[in-house]
């Protein structure tokens, strides 16, 4: 068995070299593929989290019953806490409240006198799931001592909806991509195997097995997809890092949040092994699946 495993790594490895410009095709095929298939990923993976950043900043107001007191108006917060897809629950006074009205629209510093005793007492809430705002905002309308609530529904809708449809695109385009790469790669690998269709015949003829005769051509294809796999990788890594930084460069109000590569090379690296292996590996094995039909 050893020395059937080495003949048909030998196989598979002097095929590939043998048919250099068709495997170099079918190598910048697959990178090119890969590639392509990378940056969709990653546009909608920076895409998804900068939709996470602005959901966790649409917050749902909750403004507390003006007749308790100071006391009576922090201690809902437990309550507020304990409901279900609350992330967090932050306290903010009349006080503060002012404060943070006048900074935002005052600035003629018309209102710096303002009395502090026209707000509410209100909490700021961030939820765990925004699909679930209704049914969250309703368990806050039932905590006593909450009288008001202001949730921008529209708002968080938009965000799911731009999510869900940039995760249909991205899915959509990744399973064309992947069954186009798959496509060509069997198909340039066939043309290096047309040659060899005599071969298979004879040796199908003395008694050669389909899998003693699969075998070379899997490795080749596992080679292929290994090869593209690692060279896609570096350009991946390459071609990101130069988009992050011109964004970085011209995003002088830091609307965007690229996430770094080193955060996620591993995944990345991951994923463009295991496609890269499928592809040139089901490539390979129907290509020669003609072939086997002596």
């Amino acid at each position: 068995m050893r020395h059937n495993f080495s003949f048909f790594i030998r196989e598979g490895t002097g095929n590939m070299f043998s048919h250099g410009f068709m495997s170099f095709a079918a190598i910048g095929i697959t990178v090119a593929c890969l590639l392509i298939m990378g940056t969709f990923s990653l546009v909608a993976y920076n895409a998804n989290e900068n939709l996470k950043d602005l959901q966790r900043e649409n917050a749902v107001l909750a403004f507390v019953d003006e007749n308790l007191s100071d006391e009576e108006a922090m201690a809902l917060q437990k309550q507020l806490e304990r409901l279900p897809n609350v992330a967090d629950c932050t306290f903010v006074s009349r006080e503060e409240a002012r404060d943070t009205y006048v900074e935002q629209y005052d600035e003629d510093d018309l209102y710096s006198d303002l009395d502090p005793e026209i707000f509410r007492h209100r909490y700021v809430l961030h939820l765990k799931e925004l699909d679930q705002m209704k049914t969250t905002v309703q368990a806050v309308e039932e905590v006593e001592g909450i009288v008001k609530i202001r949730a921008d529904e529209d708002i968080s809708n938009g965000f799911l909806t731009v999510r869900n449809i940039a995760g249909v695109i991205s899915i959509t385009l990744i399973a064309i991509l992947l069954i186009v790469s798959v496509f060509i790669i069997s198909n340039t690998i066939k043309l290096t195997t047309f040659d060899r269709k005599d071969e298979i015949a004879i040796m199908k003829m003395v008694g050669a097995t389909d899998g003693f005769i699969r075998w070379p051509f899997v490795y080749e294809g596992l080679l292929l997809g290994l090869i593209s796999a690692v060279v896609a990788f570096v350009l991946q890594w390459v071609l990101y890092r130069a988009i992050a930084q011109g964004i970085e460069n011209s995003d002088t109000l830091q609307l965007l949040r690229i996430v770094p590569f080193e955060q996620i090379y591993l995944p990345v690296a991951v994923a463009f092994g295991v496609v890269g292996i499928l592809v040139g590996v089901g490539g390979s094995l129907t290509a020669i699946r003609k072939f086997l039909r002596v």
